[in-house]
This record gives structure tokens, C-alpha cells and sequence, in this order.
């Protein structure tokens, strides 16, 4: 076990890099010790300074942070900003990853900061089945992915972002659209925060869908700062 500590940015950096294995969709998420996903409604009453550290680094090595509409909407998200101590990692690219919304109705508030202030135009994902006047309202306000007819198609929705040449894949959820890409056996790479708490009542767990799927996995690294566990798991591969 190591600890997460904040000056080590370069080893932190190596330790959760991208394979070269290209497109590599990693999830990260956070839960209470019993499994819940969020605390009052929102994974970020689970979280820590440290929690946040991370989260801000795995974001600086991405090409692209998907997310739902609705979390979005719960964790009142905005744009991606970049940071001073990220340094050298984000080389060559953008200065910030682009957020990739995915949301099936549209419903999004085109005035809210993640559309208004991102340096990186915000993508929507969306499918075909949604009223014309609304897709063109939103193509007005960001990039716009048609995946899918009548529902979005995650698979499809990664394969269009890595043509786009973000292969880099983080998505932070929420449970709902995590379940989806374990569903179409998309998802490579979990990286979970355990919060040193116990939530009881119904909170969601950190994939939260249709089942069962289930997804062998194999175990990286496990950090810890201040009672907090972070794991890191890749999916593990037929040899």
C-alpha cells in the first residue's frame, strides 16, 4: 500500500497513466465503506481534498470526461478548468479535456457555465429519436454526437468520441451511465474512492442498472491518504 501524497505529482501521474492500448475508457467513482454512491443525494458529500486531488489529476490525463445529463444537473457540474500543477501532462493537447454530456431528452440548461465558460467546447450526446428543433437548438451550444436511435448507444457514443481522436476516455458516472458501458462491455478501468463512512438507507451503488453483468477484474494499486482508499482495477482479459 502506498499513500497519495500531494507533492508526488510525477509519480502519481505514472502511476495512473494510459496504457497505449487506445481507445481506454476508465470510471471513477467514489463510495461510503457499505457501498453507497452518494450521501443527501451527491457522490461529493463522500469525497476529500484528496478525493478532489485526484479526481482533478485523472481529468488532466484524459482526452475527454464523459458524465450523464443528470448528474450533471445533481452535482451542478461546470466546465473542465485547467490547472497550474498539472504541468507537462497535458502536452500537445488542449488545455482541458472537453466534458461529453449524455443525455437522451435534451433537457439542459444551454445558459448554465459547463456550456457558457468551457475552453473546450462541450459535447453533447444524444440519439436520433429527439425532436429536430431541440437537436438544432443544442448544435447552437455544442458539439452534437447522434448515437443511437431511440436511446443512446454508449458503445457507438465511444467509438464516434475516438474518432474524434479522444481515446483517452474518463467517464465519472453517474451509477446509471456507468451500468450502461459495463453493460456493452465497455468499460476498462475502475478507479474507486472509499470513503471512510457508513450511509445505510437506499443510496445507489457506484453501477446502478440493468443486470447482472458481471466484469472480472484485476487490482493495480491501492493508495491511501487519511482513511481513504483509492483502488485502481483493469479489466481483467482472457490470456
Amino acid at each position: 500500500m502506498r499513500r497519495l501524497e500531494p507533492s508526488g505529482l510525477a509519480e502519481l501521474a505514472e502511476a495512473y497513466a494510459y496504457p497505449e492500448t487506445t481507445p481506454w475508457l476508465r470510471g471513477n467513482m467514489v463510495a461510503s465503506a457499505d457501498g453507497a454512491a452518494t450521501f443527501e443525494g451527491k457522490a461529493g458529500g463522500l469525497g476529500s481534498e484528496a478525493d478532489r486531488r485526484l479526481l482533478s489529476l485523472l481529468r488532466g490525463l484524459a482526452d475527454v470526461v464523459v458524465v450523464g445529463a443528470a448528474t450533471v444537473r445533481v452535482e451542478g457540474y461546470g466546465p473542465v478548468h485547467p490547472r497550474e500543477w498539472w504541468g507537462e501532462i497535458r502536452t500537445g493537447r488542449a488545455p482541458a479535456p472537453p466534458l461529453a454530456i449524455v443525455s437522451r431528452s435534451l433537457e439542459l440548461d444551454f445558459d448554465a457555465p459547463v456550456f457558457t465558460e468551457a475552453i473546450s467546447p462541450t459535447i453533447v450526446i444524444t440519439c436520433s429519436s429527439v425532436p429536430d428543433d431541440r437537436r438544432s437548438g443544442c448544435e447552437k451550444h455544442a458539439d452534437v454526437i447522434v448515437a443511437g436511435e431511440e436511446a443512446v448507444d454508449v458503445a457507438a457514443a465511444l467509438d464516434a468520441l475516438a474518432e474524434r481522436g479522444f481515446t483517452r476516455q474518463l467517464t465519472e458516472g453517474g451509477p446509471r451511465l456507468l451500468a450502461q458501458f459495463v453493460a456493452a462491455g465497455r468499460l476498462d478501468e475502475l478507479c474507486l474512492t472509499v470513503s471512510p463512512q457508513i450511509i445505510a438507507g437506499d443510496a445507489a451503488r457506484v453501477v446502478n442498472g440493468p443486470g447482472p453483468a458481471s466484469t472480472p477484474l484485476r487490482l493495480g494499486h491501492v493508495l491511501e491518504e487519511e482513511d481513504f482508499l483509492f483502488l485502481r482495477y483493469t479489466r481483467r482479459r482472457e490470456e
